[in-house]
């Protein structure tokens, strides 16, 4: 049967159900998901050592004839262990392998053997401990070479991987090229195919290295174009040109409480002349939390419905929408403004409950100024009569066709006239580093707040050892007695014995009937009924609840004035990211607040990074720390872990991505993607085109 690069697994020579069940769990089911699933690291074992002048503690490689071989077992642990003994002329050297009995039927005594691992012992007895062992006449490029380390899953090792890859070096010449050969050179890139190559069966460390920039300059390359083209796209496309309506809007900002920040001055600046364009803006507000990006995105929409349109703003959870609808509502009613609220549960305008029938013709004929709700805005049935702009909270919680749907809603209502398609504003609570934002946003125009609005206290915020936990308690209960009330955030929502981390039903179970049997406890959590979720915070927003146990639901919007103490059990699971959005939570009165983080792991880097949280309050550096101990792929947490993976691409190499950026921008000026089918394959594959916009 010959092999293709789209032949199942399954047809590799010695790949049995097992393992091909094993590989698919690491997302490999066809010869070419093998030929791309790259290495992590690599062990050196290019230099060979007489035996003579090997100490403890080297990786090294030793080329010698095996002496001796035997199976015995240990004397405490009672452990098979294999001996093995090697001679080259100038010394000997023990060979050690633990619960590897086969090791002594696939080597044969007299033979010359290529030895590759870490010695240990000491001066007086050095040993080689479970090293790689390969016939020097049939070496393959393992023993006395670089050997790649893959990941791995349970019931895989790395043996298998590379016998697999090694198996299908002949179809790595059915790889092509996608790119234009000028853009190759200019650039100063491998060959794709000359890439994989030395990846996989690399002669030195320069090997590795332009392997490596050739493959992570791919992962940057592909989400640089199909953004430059999204916004290309966009910019051939027509949006009403809204006016400034400057006194209206100096009045509603003069009646505030507070006086606006300079940075959200700057971005509600940059939003309006954007608007004032007859083309869609495409622009993503990125603000710490607590920054007021909220009241930047409504300045946004009063002056749209100014304008005689509509307005509408998308967001990931029923409460963050009905957050939203309360401040809205409160803020803009006074103005004339008609704000409504559709959810999967509520249908209000002008804060009554209406019939959802009521609510869809109010707002197909314009009796609503401002639509805010969750997904159930993009459903069948909901339309507009004239919606100019759309704001999506938390853009990275919606897909690439939830957004569209929502931007798609307006161009429905052109009834036979030149459709024009509203002006589009991303909101994000996770502060976003710049080279992340630079790899990820190419289509979107970026406002930043960084400034936090004057007169709001720092969080105070402790790492709480184990033993010290009824100290955070009792202080707990001093700041309750004090009118105050507190967040207690778990990973989880049932009990895991695998994981060994509090869930939100556990810890719920524990405050309520062990360590606050006085107070009143509530429970929140994703599997809740919307009513049931609702009613908890109700309770709490009102002070009824005086301690709120939840899972990461609460992560974003939530907003409790009197709330003072945030509380995380199993803070280490969680990025610094994700830990600032629940810190934020609180410290949203006048009153000091506190963030407790609590872990049971034994980890130093565990502690290393909770600890970094007390010293740091800045949104953006915790970010920017996260990303360079994480990943860009850990960085926005479990729940969308998948948003961007980069397997080779360091996310904080400016250089690269400003080379795939140039070179993206390069190729759609001069060259015809459909000249380059593979090209445009791949980015139909990219996880990018599924998870971000």
């Amino acid at each position: 049967m010959s092999l293709s690069l789209n032949s199942k697994i399954s047809e590799l020579n010695k790949i049995g159900k097992a393992l091909a069940s094993r590989l698919r769990r690491l997302g490999i089911e066809t010869v070419k998901d093998l030929i791309f699933y790259y290495p992590f690291r690599y062990d050196d074992f290019s230099r060979v050592e007489d035996i003579a002048k090997i100490e403890p503690g080297m990786t090294v490689t030793a080329r010698g004839r095996l002496e001796m071989l035997a199976n015995k077992r240990s004397k405490f642990k009672r452990k098979l262990v294999t001996e093995g003994l090697l001679t080259d002329g100038t010394g000997r050297i023990k060979i050690v392998w633990f619960n590897q009995p086969w090791i002594s039927k696939s080597l044969r005594i007299g033979q010359e053997y290529l030895v590759s691992g870490k010695t240990a012992g000491d001066m007086f007895n050095v040993y080689f401990n479970s090293p790689n062992c390969e016939s020097a006449l049939k070496a393959s490029g393992s023993g006395g070479a670089i050997i790649p380390i893959y990941p791995l899953t349970e019931g895989l090792t790395q043996k298998q991987i590379r016998f697999l890859i090694k198996n299908s070096v002949s179809l790595m010449g059915s790889i092509r090229e996608y790119l234009p050969i000028e853009l190759v050179r200019k650039y100063d890139l491998l060959d794709l195919p000359e890439a994989i190559g030395k990846i996989h069966f690399p002669k030195n460390q320069q090997e590795i290295n332009e392997a490596r920039r050739r493959l992570a300059f791919e992962e940057l390359f592909l989400p640089q174009i199909i953004q430059q083209s999204r916004k290309k796209q966009l910019a051939g496309k027509k949006a009403g040109a809204l006016e400034f309506f400057e006194d209206k809007i100096k009045e509603f900002v003069n009646d505030l409480p507070f006086d606006l920040t300079l940075d959200q001055k700057k971005s509600a600046w940059e939003i309006i002349k954007d608007l004032r364009r007859p083309r869609p803006m495409n622009r993503l507000l990125d603000g710490d939390v607590g920054s007021g990006k909220t009241l930047v995105a409504m300045l946004a929409m009063y002056n749209t419905v100014l304008n005689g349109a509509q307005a509408a703003l998308m967001a990931p959870t029923e409460i963050l929408a009905s957050q939203h609808f309360r401040s809205f509502y409160d803020n803009l009613n006074r103005y004339g403004i008609k704000v409504g609220l559709l959810t999967r549960s509520y249908h209000l305008f002008e804060g009554e409950e209406i019939s959802k029938k009521q609510f869809l013709s109010a707002c197909q004929k314009g009796g609503m100024d401002i639509i805010i709700g969750t997904h159930a805005l993009i459903q069948e049935g909901v339309k507009f009569k004239n919606l100019a702009l759309a704001v999506v909270d938390e853009q990275h919680r919606f897909g690439v066709e939830q957004r569209a749907a929502l931007r798609q809603k307006a161009i429905d209502e052109a009834d036979g006239q030149e459709a024009l398609s509203p002006h589009f504003l991303s909101l994000t609570a996770t502060p976003i580093p710049r080279s992340l934002a630079l790899a990820m946003y190419a289509d979107l125009d970026l406002s930043i707040i960084k400034e936090m609005p004057k007169g709001r206290q720092p969080i105070i915020t402790k790492a709480v050892e184990p033993d010290k936990r009824q100290l955070a308690y009792d202080f707990i209960n001093k700041q309750i007695s004090a009118g105050r009330q507190v967040f207690v955030i778990c990973p989880l929502i049932d009990p895991s014995d695998k994981l060994g981390v509090r869930s939100v039903k556990e810890e719920f179970e524990k405050l309520d009937k062990e360590v606050f049997p006085h107070l009143a406890v509530g429970l929140l959590h994703g599997r809740l009924k919307s009513e049931e979720k609702e009613a908890v915070m109700a309770g709490f927003l009102k002070n009824e609840i005086k301690i709120l146990v939840s899972t990461s639901v609460v992560e974003v919007g939530v907003d409790v004035a009197n709330a003072s103490v945030m509380m995380i059990e199993g803070a280490e699971r969680f990025g610094l990211a994700q830990l600032h959005q629940f810190r934020g939570r609180v410290g949203r009165g006048q009153h000091q607040s506190y963030c407790f983080l609590f872990s049971d792991s034994p980890s130093d880097e565990s502690l290393s990074r909770l600890k970094f949280m007390e010293t740091c309050n800045d949104g953006f550096a915790l970010a920017q720390r996260d990303l360079e101990a994480r990943g860009a792929g850990s960085f926005w947490g479990r729940q969308q872990s998948g948003f961007m993976e980069f397997k080779l691409a360091d996310i904080n190499d400016a250089r690269l991505i400003k080379a795939a950026r140039d070179a993206a921008s390069e190729f759609l000026e001069k060259y015809d993607l459909a000249d380059y089918p593979q090209l445009k394959e791949r980015m139909e594959l990219s996880d990018f085109v599924e998870h971000g916009e």
